[in-house]
């Protein structure tokens, strides 16, 4: 079947989180696509509300079969059914583990720049964030080991964000490097929260590792948060899962989420997922290489026509991480963008310290908007640099 990408839908006046933004601003910051989900998980939401009932709903052999067979399929990771849980989302869980598994001034360990979400679950429930900075040399990003130790060893540390693929950066992490971060949380006693729900958009040809499927290790320390929701657009519908192998660990999770109320689907949330992981696969397919091609064409256009700023290779998400540091502060420049071509990007500053200096953009779009949002950029970059000199 042949997908359309190409076709610009206008988003405004829909309530679009994104796109309440005025007429002459293009809003390229949130991670939220502007495509159409895939024509079979519309087609039976459409199905599904032509039913016309929306009562209470339950989560069948269907939802669990349909996550197992995708991650099996695609990732190589084994779930136990018994080892899944239902979730109205992925922020929702981290945040009620955070709240189950840790009191008040412990740390919660995040490597920025991340997600500035993260922060939020975090400091909302009374813990302190530990930055564990990211190394970028040479056009990637790895872990600084000797500081995550450091910050993993200090007793008041019980948990760990990981983010996997990693958000902004669009790294793809290794099995080392998964291996040796498992190896330091299970030596410090530290639990593992592994953000995956990038996991399916990654570069054709390149596949992501689950952090729990990594090793024994690994597996018995981890709380995996999966969702087709980036994947095929669907974070309006509410719907995730949260993968915990260890039963001691799952009891403490599976009470966390239960006690905040965020447990129970609502009448679309099974459908979608549902769909989406069993006829959604040759749409995920073709999004991946839309995105990708979309990915080199704003660095070719970048590294041509605006050489004064970088851009990080990414192997996932789809989203650009811009690297600034020659041309000024990134919140600055985030505001002078939008102030003057209208261009909504996000400074790289909401996602820690290291994230300073750096610009996101999100490019699932039509490429219509992509070359809009380019010549935005370029035409932004060049008036700041002039008013600049």
């Amino acid at each position: 079947m042949k997908y359309d990408f190409d076709t610009v839908h206008d988003r405004r006046k829909t309530d679009s989180v994104k796109w309440a933004v005025l007429d002459d601003e293009l809003p390229m910051w949130v991670a939220d696509m502007d495509f159409e989900t895939a024509p079979e998980v519309k087609e039976a939401l459409v199905e599904r509300a032509a039913h016309g009932i929306f009562g209470y709903t339950d989560i069948t052999d269907e939802w669990y079969d349909a996550y197992i067979n995708w991650w099996g399929r695609r990732h190589g990771l084994c779930m136990e059914k018994p080892a899944l849980m239902f979730c109205t989302g992925v922020i929702a869980a981290i945040s009620s583990v955070v709240r189950k598994l840790t009191t008040p001034n412990e740390n919660v360990l995040i490597q920025t720049p991340v997600y500035n979400i993260f922060f939020n679950s975090i400091l909302n429930n009374g813990c302190r964030v530990s930055e564990n900075g990211l190394i970028y040399e040479n056009g990637e990003y790895k872990v600084d080991f000797a500081d995550l130790e450091k910050k993993l060893s200090d007793p008041q540390t019980s948990l760990m964000i990981l983010c996997n693929p990693h958000n902004p950066v669009g790294k793809i992490w290794d099995k080392e490097t998964l291996s040796r971060i498992g190896e330091l949380c299970f030596k410090h006693h530290v639990t593992v929260i592994s953000d995956e729900i990038h996991c399916d958009i990654a570069k054709p040809g390149k596949s992501y590792i689950p952090f729990a499927s990594v090793s024994d290790v690994c597996k018995s320390i981890s709380i995996t948060c999966i969702a087709p929701t980036k994947t095929f657009n669907l974070a309006g519908v509410q719907t995730s899962a949260v993968y915990v192998p260890d039963p001691v660990l799952r009891h403490k999770v599976w009470r966390a989420i239960n006690t905040d109320e965020v447990a129970e689907p609502n009448a679309f949330a099974t459908v979608g997922a549902i769909t989406a992981f069993n006829k959604g696969e040759q749409w995920c397919d073709r999004m991946n290489e839309y995105v990708f091609e979309n990915r080199r064409i704003a660095e070719e256009y970048i590294d041509k026509e605006i050489p004064e700023i970088g851009i990080v290779r990414g192997e996932a998400t789809y989203l650009l991480w811009i690297d600034v540091r020659n041309v000024g502060n990134s919140r600055e420049i985030a505001n002078y963008l939008r102030k003057t071509t209208g261009l909504y990007i996000t400074a790289g500053s909401v996602y820690g310290s290291a994230g300073e200096g750096f610009l996101r953009m999100n490019i699932a779009c039509p490429r219509a908007l992509l070359y809009d949002g380019l010549q935005r950029l370029y035409m932004g970059i060049t008036g700041f640099l002039n008013r600049r000199s």
